[in-house]
């Protein structure tokens, strides 16, 4: 039996993982897919996720970055046309590979990593048994860090999993677009997407994408973007090189933080943490560094889960005024503010 298995390593899990083992914790990590894998996710690392990163798993290497390496902010422009401008550097890198290289920090820690699919978990009273395709596992807790549609939360817990969540389409195209590469660019016009629409510039590909609450819309919101693109912007597109799907929190006022029940416990994604639109590797980072803080702090998994509640209030005190900023913007957004 393991002290604790987390489940799903991106940030949050590899995060998670990392600080239990340090903690002298015998540790198991598992991801469904064999790593580095590919994730739907604009890959910017804003300063205080940098800072957590380096301060936990020491200097970032250079081949996780892409070029521009230096992300300079966000740029929003609501469906007024107006901009807002925020200038933070932050870094600019390749998710299959940013997050390979946490899971092997992770290992390098002490943590066992598997790839194995997590079907469902059972609570007893000192122990979760977690149920995989072809054998079992017990850990005295479990880390659920495996994403919007978590498998663990669906299948076992009584729980707000989201049930409308917002579809992400994007392309990754050879071309060039009048727009300051080195900033991350997002459109709220409710013409251009159900959600937002993005633009950022990832080595030689230029990436534009549209959130979607219908999926049969998204490559006709994806079409709106590049005409619009292309009247504004001067977008001049070569070729789509590749196509990505994927999947977020569609967060709304109603919408609560959910860090889990019992022994299992919940970081980053399955945990309802998702900053305006998309930002989700600080929150992920902190959550998984919390969760593992509060198994530490106590033995007693209610006394656990309290801590974590208490230790993450500043994280989703921040995370709510940046959706009511985002609400006194944009009209899309505007329920926020009520």
């Amino acid at each position: 039996m393991y002290d604790v298995l987390v489940i799903g390593a991106g940030p949050a899990g590899c995060m998670a993982a990392k600080k239990s083992a340090d903690a002298g914790y015998d540790v198991l990590l598992v991801d469904k897919m064999d790593l580095p894998r590919e994730k739907s996710c604009s890959g910017i690392l804003i300063q205080k996720s940098v800072q957590m990163v380096e301060a936990e798993f020491g200097k970032i290497p250079e081949m996780t970055f892409s070029h521009p390496k230096i992300n300079r902010g966000i740029i929003l422009t609501n469906e007024d046309g107006k901009t807002f401008r925020f200038e933070s550097e932050g870094y600019n890198i390749w998710r299959n590979l940013f997050d390979h290289y946490l899971a092997l920090k992770a290992e390098e820690a002490g943590v066992e990593l598997r790839t194995a699919r997590a079907i469902s978990c059972r609570e007893k009273e000192d122990r979760v048994t977690v149920n995989f395709k072809d054998w079992e596992e017990e850990a005295q807790v479990v880390i659920a860090c495996d994403g919007a549609r978590s498998t663990i939360k669906k299948n076992n817990m009584v729980t707000s999993n989201n049930t409308n969540p917002i579809i992400t389409y994007q392309t990754f195209c050879r071309g060039n677009v009048d727009l300051e590469a080195d900033f991350f660019h997002a459109f709220l016009n409710p013409e251009l997407s159900q959600y937002d629409a993005w633009f950022n510039v990832k080595d030689e590909y230029i990436i534009m994408g549209v959130g979607v609450q219908d999926p049969s819309l998204m490559k006709t919101y994806h079409s709106r973007f590049l005409s619009f693109l292309k009247t504004n912007h001067n977008a001049r597109i070569d070729s789509i090189v590749k196509e990505e799907v994927g999947i977020i929190h569609h967060i709304t006022p109603e919408f609560q933080v959910d860090l889990g029940k019992g022994r299992v416990f919940f970081a980053g994604d399955t945990a309802n943490l998702l900053n305006p639109l998309g930002e989700g590797i600080s929150s992920a980072l902190a959550s998984g560094y919390l969760a593992a803080h509060a198994i530490k702090s106590s033995d007693n998994p209610k006394d656990m889960l309290n801590t974590e509640k208490k230790s993450m209030e500043k994280d989703i005190a921040y995370m709510i005024r940046q959706w009511k900023f985002l609400g006194g913007i944009s009209t899309r957004f505007r329920c926020f503010l009520d």
